[in-house]
C-alpha cells in the first residue's frame, strides 16, 4: 500500500500521528485520498471493540443505545440470552462507562454477564439519586463544596462492592481497559484484563477499579487501596477519575489489542501489528454542552480558582479537560478510520446539544433521569455523523443513516463475526 497514512498507537494510547500529506488530504475530504481502498477483511478476523466514555449519570445515554444493541443481537442471532459480552473482543470505560463495562463482563454465579443491558438503566435510576442526592445551593452549598468532595461516595462504594464483590480484573468474561489517574504518581494506570492476566499486581479487585476511575475531582472523594506483586510485595495505588487520562477510552482500547497482537497473543489471529482495517469500533459519548457556548475567553481571562472551579452551576476547568480529551480521541480515531478508508468500521454515537441538566453529571432527580432517557432514545433516530477535523464538533454524515439505522449494521456484523469464529473453531461457544 502506497506511504499515505502512518499509524501507531503507543501504550498510552494517544500516539497516534498521520503524515502532513494524509492531514491535508483529509481536511479537503475523504474523496481526496491517493489511497486505493483495501477489501473488507473477511468475518471471522476482525478485531471488535466497545468503547464507553465518563459522564456520570448521563450513563443513562450510553445505557440506552446498548440495550437496543443488545435487542437487535438476541433477535439477528436467534439467542434470546445473548449479551453484548459475547460480541466484542474489548470493552473498554472511564468513570460511569467504567461502571457500565463491569456490569456487561462481570460474571454471575452461571458465568454469564451480571447484566443484560437493558437492565442497566433501571440500576441508575435506583441508584443515582443515591450516590449524588441533592444538596443545599447558594453561598453555603458553595461553600461546603469547597471544604471536601460534594458527595461522600459512600453510597457508591457500597454499591459497588456489593455488586461485584471479589470480582477481579482477571475474571471478567472480556477483556476491559479501565483508565485511572494516580494522583501521588501522576500518571495514568490503566487496568485491564490482559495486564492483570501478566502482572498479579494489576490484578485488583473490580470494585476497586470502577470507584477509582469514578472518583471525578471535586465530586467524589479519590480511591486508596493495595495488591500484592508476585513477591507478594504490596503496591499501592492512589486513584482518582480516569478521565483526567482519557474521557474516552477508544484509542486505549485499540493500543491494549495492538499490544497484545505484538506480543503474539493467540486471541487476536495471525493479523499484523498495523493492520488496522481489521478493527470495528462503536464508541458511546454520554453527551456534551457545546450548542450553550456558556463562556468566552473575555470571561474567563477574569476568573482565579474559584471562576475556573464553580462557574453557573458547571465547573468549566473539570468540563474543559474532560470534553477535550474525548474530542481528541475521537478526531485521532475518525481521521485514522477515514485514512484505512474503512469509515463504516467506526460508529461514533454522541450527542453534543444537551441542554441545562441534562448536561449536568450529577442532577439525579427523577424527572431528570427520565429526561435522560429520552436523550438516548432521541439519539437513535438521529442521522449518524462524524467528527469534522476542523471544528471538532460533530456532523451528519452524508453517506449514512441514522444511528439506529447504523447499530443494526453493526449488529449484523457482530453476529457475521461471532458464526464465522464459532465455525472456524468448531465450538459451540466463542472463545476470544
Amino acid at each position: 500500500m502506497a506511504p499515505v497514512y502512518a499509524a501507531g498507537l503507543g501504550a498510552s494510547g494517544s500516539g497516534l500521528t498521520l503524515n502532513p500529506v494524509a492531514e491535508r488530504a483529509l481536511t479537503r475530504g475523504a474523496s481526496t485520498l491517493s489511497t486505493p481502498m483495501s477489501p473488507p477483511p473477511a468475518f471471522g478476523n476482525i478485531v471488535t471493540v466497545l468503547s464507553i466514555d465518563g459522564g456520570g449519570v448521563r450513563g443513562i445515554i450510553p445505557g440506552t443505545i446498548l440495550a437496543f444493541l443488545e435487542e437487535k443481537l438476541q433477535e439477528l442471532d436467534e439467542r434470546p440470552d445473548a449479551r453484548i459480552a459475547d460480541y466484542f473482543d474489548v470493552i473498554a470505560g472511564t468513570s460511569t462507562g467504567g461502571l457500565v463495562t463491569a456490569m456487561l463482563t462481570a460474571p454471575n454465579k452461571e458465568g454469564r454477564p451480571l447484566f443484560a443491558a437493558k437492565d442497566i438503566n433501571d440500576f441508575y435510576l435506583e441508584h443515582c439519586p443515591k450516590i449524588f442526592p441533592a444538596r443545599c445551593g447558594g453561598p453555603l452549598g458553595l461553600f461546603k463544596n469547597m471544604s471536601g468532595p460534594k458527595y461522600d461516595g459512600k453510597y457508591l462504594r457500597s454499591i459497588v462492592r456489593e455488586l461485584l464483590g471479589d470480582t477481579k480484573i482477571s475474571q471478567t468474561l472480556r477483556n476491559v481497559v479501565i483508565p485511572t489517574f494516580d494522583i501521588k504518581l501522576l500518571q495514568p494506570t490503566i487496568f485491564s484484563k490482559y495486564e492483570a492476566m501478566n502482572d498479579v499486581s494489576k490484578d485488583a479487585l473490580l470494585s476497586d477499579v470502577c470507584i477509582s476511575t469514578s472518583a471525578a475531582p471535586t465530586y467524589l472523594p479519590g480511591h486508596q487501596f493495595e495488591t500484592k506483586d508476585k513477591d507478594s510485595k504490596p503496591r499501592a495505588f492512589n486513584l482518582i477519575d480516569g478521565g483526567v487520562a482519557a474521557n474516552n477510552p477508544t484509542l486505549l482500547a485499540m493500543s491494549d489489542v495492538s499490544k497484545q497482537i505484538l506480543l503474539g497473543n493467540r486471541d487476536f489471529f495471525p493479523i499484523k501489528p498495523a493492520d488496522y482495517g481489521r478493527f470495528m469500533v462503536l464508541s458511546l459519548g454520554t453527551g456534551s454542552a457545546k450548542v450553550e457556548e456558556k463562556f468566552d475567553a473575555v470571561q474567563c481571562g477574569r476568573w482565579g480558582i474559584l471562576g475556573w472551579l464553580y462557574n453557573k452551576g458547571a465547573t468549566p476547568i473539570i468540563d474543559s479537560f474532560s470534553q477535550a480529551s474525548s474530542d481528541l480521541v475521537d478526531i485521532h480515531a475518525s481521521v485514522l478510520f477515514q485514512a484505512l478508508r474503512s469509515e463504516k468500521s467506526y460508529l461514533r454515537i454522541q450527542d453534543d446539544e444537551l441542554r441545562g441538566d441534562t448536561s449536568s453529571v450529577d442532577v439525579a432527580t427523577r424527572e431528570n433521569l427520565d429526561r435522560l432517557v429520552g436523550v438516548g432514545r432521541a439519539l437513535l433516530k438521529r442521522p449518524a455523523c462524524k467528527v469534522n477535523v476542523e471544528t471538532g464538533k460533530n456532523e451528519p454524515d452524508v453517506g449514512r443513516g441514522t444511528n439506529e439505522k447504523e447499530l443494526i449494521h453493526f449488529a449484523k456484523m457482530l453476529v457475521d463475526e461471532r458464526r464465522a469464529r464459532l465455525k472456524r473453531k468448531g465450538s459451540s461457544t466463542l472463545s476470544l
